[in-house]
């Protein structure tokens, strides 16, 4: 079905610029994306079987879906350096790094904004966005 596709809310403007900015240093051209509101997104998600699903930003990835810090992380992999060296944070235990990312996850709307609409891809992007 799907492999390497990143969902991301489609409303949160954090969200838009991770994948702003996923997309300009991604290395090679493996990953796409889907909003958690897509069809696309809201499969991938069914498909899983994970009951509980942050709102935030996801990787789908061989079958699994990775959440929390372990789907920033693995996302990091697919980036030209030195952003792929981020990686190396996965020597910190997963208890710290995810209270870390479920603290951001929980404040995002305040710290960075709400949009009223998913994001429309450029031209560009078009082949990148799955539904």
């Amino acid at each position: 079905m799907y492999n390497n596709v990143v969902l991301f809310d489609g409303v949160c403007s954090l969200c838009n610029a991770s994948v702003d900015f996923i997309i300009r240093h991604e290395k090679g051209d493996k990953l796409t994306f889907a909003s958690l509101q897509s069809d696309v997104g809201k499969a991938i998600i069914e498909k899983s079987g994970v009951e509980v699903i942050p709102d935030s930003i996801l990787l789908y990835n061989d079958g699994k879906l990775l959440v929390e810090s372990t789907a920033v992380l693995c996302i990091a992999r697919f980036l030209k350096r030195p952003y792929s060296w981020l990686n190396f944070l996965s020597i910190v235990p997963m208890n710290i790094r995810d209270t870390v990312y479920r603290l951001v996850a929980r404040n995002r709307y305040k710290w960075f904004g709400k949009r009223d609409t998913c994001r429309i891809p450029t031209p560009q992007e078009r082949d990148k966005l799955l539904g």
